[in-house]
């Protein structure tokens, strides 16, 4: 007997679903990649934007969580060197800040058509942006 088509109400299958986090506050790493991993995501963790270069060029993500003030390399550089390198990807970020209403940032995000979350969110909100982002690129 043939198992019965999912409910289109389940959840996105999370299983082997990749996150870059891009974040220099270790409690609030902590906190997500707990929660993600928990979800079934492979977290990969860096504390800066050079280190995050490093990383995308080495392999794809399916979502990219990027602080927008990080060491070595802002969020908005981050994403404009991923967008040279990985064009690709540049549909899978969600832009992290505690600056709400920052107009670089938000002009920037506003710009790339981009998601940005100001600190601190609920754990639903951000949820919400992650499977956005995976239906956006077709990943779920």
């Amino acid at each position: 007997m043939p198992s019965p088509e999912p409910e289109p109400t389940q959840k996105p299958t999370t299983r082997n679903k990749t996150i870059l986090l891009l974040e220099d506050d270790s409690d609030l790493v902590a906190v997500l990649k707990a929660f993600f991993e928990d979800e079934g995501y492979l977290v990969t963790h860096v504390g800066n934007g050079v280190d995050g270069l490093k990383r995308v060029m080495a392999t794809d993500f399916n979502v990219i969580l990027c602080d927008m003030l990080m060491p070595n390399l802002a969020g908005d550089m981050f994403y404009m060197a991923v967008e040279r390198v990985k064009p690709n990807l540049c549909k899978r970020f969600i832009f992290m800040t505690g600056h709400k209403g920052d107009p670089k940032w938000d002009g920037f995000v506003r710009k790339i058509g981009g998601i940005l979350l100001f600190k601190p969110f609920q754990l639903h909100v951000l949820t919400e942006a992650v499977e956005t982002v995976l239906r956006k690129t077709q990943q779920i």
